[in-house]
Parts: C-alpha cells; structure tokens; sequence
C-alpha cells in the first residue's frame, strides 16, 4: 500500500505572457519516467513533448518536474516526476495500440444512461483519466446520440474535444496525416454504429 502523500503543484505558462496559476492537490506517489524528447499523452489537451526536466521550488518544498510543450496550443505545463500517474501523463501510443483505439469504434458495444446528468457526469469522468479508450467510448456514443436528437452545447463541446483528442494522438502515433486518420476515424465509426444498430433491431 502507498502511504507517501506529496503535493501536486502543476504550473500553466500562458505563452501570452499572463499571469500563471498553481493548482494544489494531496495524491499518492507513483513515479513514472520520460526522458526528454519523449511524447506524451497530457489528459483532456492532448499530445506534448518532454523539453526539459528541472527542479523548482514551490515555498519550502523543491520538487523535480517535467517541462512538456503541448503541440496543439504551443503552452508549456510543468508536471512533477513523482506524481504523472496521479496527474494522467502517459506516453505516447504504440501502432499496436492505436489498432486497438480503432477496434473500440468499431465494436458494438455502447454505454447508456437514464438521464443526461448521469451521462454527462460519466463522460466527463473519462475524459479526465486521460485512457484514449475511454476517449473513444466518449466518441461513439455521443456520435451516436448525435444521430438521435441534436446535442447540447456542452455535450457538442465534449464530442469535438473527443474527436480531436483521438485523431490527434493517433496521428503522432502512426505518422500518418490527420485527414488520414480522420477518415479512419470516420470509417471505423461508421462500422461501430451500423453494429450497434443491428443489434438493437
């Protein structure tokens, strides 16, 4: 069982030039190592690059961080070493697994919900762990619901951040252009939704 608890101090440089924010949060420790140069997964913003691993001091406590550039918006977040699993940060996917990303769109398999509370709560929820997986379940069933009844503004937000946030990390997984994969994308939700349809009838 973990019982060491250290702070979290996770620091937004504004590339504008604005006034940076700390956020403070008590989780366990879970180590995990990059090395610079290595791309990474930095939940709900997407893929970054490890630029630099320093120390910093944040009142009395000095702490080891990840400097990492997020690509899609040039920003630079600061992750302590000690605490990426706590955080979400991961790397990149394989090709390997970014076939099974695919697979996920295409199977038949889609979470319900009683009631747009409960749903959006759930969704949110997987959005934040960061597990393109869950990213892509995100997808297909607000695609999905989409087909049904128009969205809400929030739930619309939700499915393009979902989409971008996929097609994205598997374009830095596979090397592929984004139109490539969008089209992947595209087919493989297709397939998945022509399933969940046959099953229903």
């Amino acid at each position: 069982m973990l019982t060491k608890r250290i702070i979290i101090d996770i620091l937004f440089e504004i590339p504008s030039g604005k006034t940076p924010y700390i956020r403070h949060a008590f989780l366990p420790e879970a180590p995990l190592n990059f090395k610079v140069g290595d791309k990474v997964v930095y939940p709900n913003h997407g893929v970054g690059v490890i630029e630099d691993v320093r120390r910093r001091a944040i009142g009395d406590v000095e702490t080891s961080f990840y400097s990492l550039r997020i690509l899609s918006t040039d920003s630079t977040v600061m992750v302590p070493v000690e605490n990426v699993a706590a955080v979400g940060l991961r790397k990149l996917l394989s090709r390997r697994e970014s076939n099974r990303v695919l697979k996920v769109l295409r199977e038949s398999e889609i979470a319900t919900y009683d009631d747009w509370k409960g749903r959006f709560q759930a969704n949110s929820d997987k959005m934040r762990t960061g597990d393109i997986r869950a990213v892509a379940e995100v997808l297909k069933s607000l695609t999905m619901l989409n087909e049904v009844k128009p969205l809400s503004y929030r739930e619309r937000k939700m499915l393009d951040r979902a989409r971008f946030l996929l097609i994205s990390e598997l374009a830095e997984a596979t090397g592929k252009e984004a139109e490539v994969v969008e089209t992947q994308v595209d087919d493989a939700l297709s397939e998945g939704l022509k399933s969940i349809k046959s099953v229903e009838h």
